[in-house]
């Protein structure tokens, strides 16, 4: 990499070199252990408790570490500069490990959201569905998976990564092709540049098999939401209600054999309501299915 006359690197020519070396490291390490074990732990998306934050982020974030959790998902949360949502969970004793942002900002100020999510410490990154501009039709979806592809290229050279979190949506179809939207997407866009996020409820509710999904996109499936439901009348939620894991109808046993064979680092908790029990308690009761299921 070339060097300015005075000897010393700009600040972009510093972060690409660092974000080579990163991610060069985390790649070697993937190709070694694909099909064997990758998975780092556990994580709720804070999402999920995007209610009681509103009013009190720093009590929320307090009963998340005393209810176990070490590491989150940041999305949500009230709006903070990076060094604030940095200082709130450092404050709880919590680490981000990935956050739910648009694309947008990469698009317009990438050396900036770079500095943003990197001083909040997470180097992952998921937007939470298409562009709005870029879902109507076959043509406009490629045009997004075009933009996706460009800004994870230029994400891997600082060490960071994209993903891309479906709804139950992308399990269907544009007229004149045969394939999936998700399908589509990942199609186009190169693996390096862009993993999928996989919402295993929304993914059970669109009618596709969680475990199907994570075997046919191995070693694309860093992190996935790991999320249950029951089939419901109810319109306003689109057919389905959501459960605390392991409460619900997906296969868990089947999602846990097929993370690992597949690459799977993280599973993310993250329940979108709750017309039951208290939230607090649906996150608590995750926590102790995840752990008991993965880390006993």
């Amino acid at each position: 990499m070339k060097k300015h006359s005075t000897g010393t690197w700009s600040r972009r020519e510093a972060l690409a070199a660092m974000g080579a070396i990163a991610l060069s490291t985390r790649l070697a390490s993937a190709s070694d252990t694909v099909g064997g074990d990758t998975f780092k732990g556990i994580a709720l998306q804070l999402y999920t408790l995007r209610v009681p934050a509103k009013d009190d982020l720093a009590g929320t974030l307090k009963k998340v570490r005393e209810m176990g959790w070490e590491y989150v998902q940041w999305s949500g949360m009230p709006d903070l500069p990076a060094q604030g949502i940095r200082d709130a969970l450092d404050a709880a004793d919590l680490k981000a490990v990935s956050a739910h942002i648009g694309i947008e900002g990469f698009e317009t100020d990438f050396e900036g959201q770079v500095a943003f999510w990197k001083t909040v410490g997470n180097t992952d990154v998921a937007p939470g569905g298409m562009m709005g501009d870029c879902k109507d039709s076959l043509e406009a979806w490629k045009r997004g998976a075009a933009r996706l592809d460009a800004v994870g290229a230029k994400l891997r050279e600082v060490g960071m990564r994209l993903s891309y979190h479906n709804h139950d949506w992308e399990l269907g179809k544009f007229d004149g092709d045969d394939r999936a939207k998700l399908e589509i997407l990942m199609a186009e866009t190169t693996p390096g540049n862009l993993c999928a996020e996989l919402d295993l409820a929304w993914v059970k509710a669109g009618g596709a098999e969680p475990a199907e999904l994570i075997r046919k996109y191995k070693g694309r499936c860093p992190m996935i939401h790991a999320k249950d439901l029951v089939k419901s009348k109810s319109l306003l939620t689109r057919g389905v209600r959501f459960m605390p894991l392991g409460q619900g109808i997906l296969d868990w046993p089947g999602i846990f054999a097929a993370g690992k064979e597949s690459g799977v680092e993280w599973y993310i908790y993250e329940q979108d309501n709750t017309d039951e029990k208290d939230i607090f308690q649906c996150a608590k009761e995750s926590y102790d299915f995840l752990k008991k299921s993965l880390t006993a």
